[in-house]
């Protein structure tokens, strides 16, 4: 790990305590000077970091720029260590996870992104992911079983973020079909779950499974055509210490608990308390050019 790297470390160990220049310095083997220069790098990138006199370095609680650093001190599995990866700017972080994949990248693999530039939904639609107020990350997952049931990964997720939100936040929300999360009458969270499959077999390779939360997106920037449509977890500034770099450790960990899981169905008693569209009547729209 970089210097940078090593010292954000300590600081996020640390969060909201301080840390003295003298003992990071010591504990990471390198000069004062080069504590100087890594804190002013990270000062840079957005993280809130206060010099105390007579003290030392503070991270703020609420400091929230996403990192792997941020977010592996609340990851549950020690082997995730080497799996979750963080980027500034991506086009889709479903994109960069299958690309990851055909490398050969393991079961469990996360990629997060600040921002991504070609976000998708289901059916082709892109999703909106502006930078700063939203959490973008997908996950590389290996089932052992056939693609008849991979919808079961889907359903599981829907209820593995709820059960993140809830856990972090305290905030309940509902869900809608298997992929769409509702606070009140708002949509704050779209799951995208794409299969590459074995012909022969029909048993699936790998999965990809995208995750998008509207974490604190100003209504202001939503598109006209989402503006009735999208909301945010939190529309005002979270509770003191709740962070995406804390959401997205407990979405990873209820994700990869319940995927273990799966073909026990366990979650399907807790989903379906959760949907608010069982028991309802809908109506069925054909779209003009879909394949019959």
């Amino acid at each position: 790990m970089s210097t940078r790297g090593n010292v954000l470390k300590a600081l996020e160990e640390n969060k909201g305590g301080t840390v003295s220049g003298e003992e990071l310095a010591s504990r990471l083997n390198i000069s004062r000077a080069a504590v100087w220069k890594a804190i002013q790098e990270l000062r840079k990138e957005g993280h809130r970091i206060d010099a105390i006199t007579n003290k030392g370095y503070s991270l703020a609680r609420d400091s929230d720029v996403l990192s792997v650093e941020g977010i592996l001190p609340y990851v549950a599995d020690p082997a995730m260590t080497d799996r979750v990866h963080v980027f500034k700017s991506v086009e889709s972080t479903n994109l960069t996870a299958k690309r990851m994949a055909l490398d050969g990248a393991p079961a469990g693999t996360v990629v997060i992104a600040e921002e991504q530039t070609k976000g998708r939904g289901r059916m082709g639609r892109s999703f909106y992911s502006p930078p700063a107020g939203g959490i973008y990350m997908s996950f590389i997952l290996k089932p052992r079983f056939d693609a008849a049931k991979s919808v079961l990964i889907t359903t599981a997720a829907s209820v593995a973020v709820c059960k993140a939100i809830e856990t972090i936040t305290g905030i309940s929300c509902r869900i809608k079909w298997v992929n769409d999360i509702y606070l009140g009458e708002k949509k704050i969270c779209g799951i995208l779950t794409e299969a590459v499959t074995d012909f022969e077999s029909g048993h699936i390779e790998y999965i990809v499974l995208g995750i998008g939360i509207n974490y604190s997106t100003d209504r202001s920037v939503f598109p006209k055509e989402l503006s009735g449509i999208a909301g945010s977890l939190f529309e005002s500034a979270p509770a003191d210490g709740v962070t995406r770099n804390r959401l997205i450790a407990e979405v990873i960990n209820q994700v990869l608990e319940v995927n273990e899981k799966l073909e026990t169905r366990e979650f399907v008693h807790e989903y379906k308390n959760r949907s608010f569209v069982l028991g309802k009547e809908i109506r069925v729209i054909p779209t003009a050019g879909l394949a019959r």
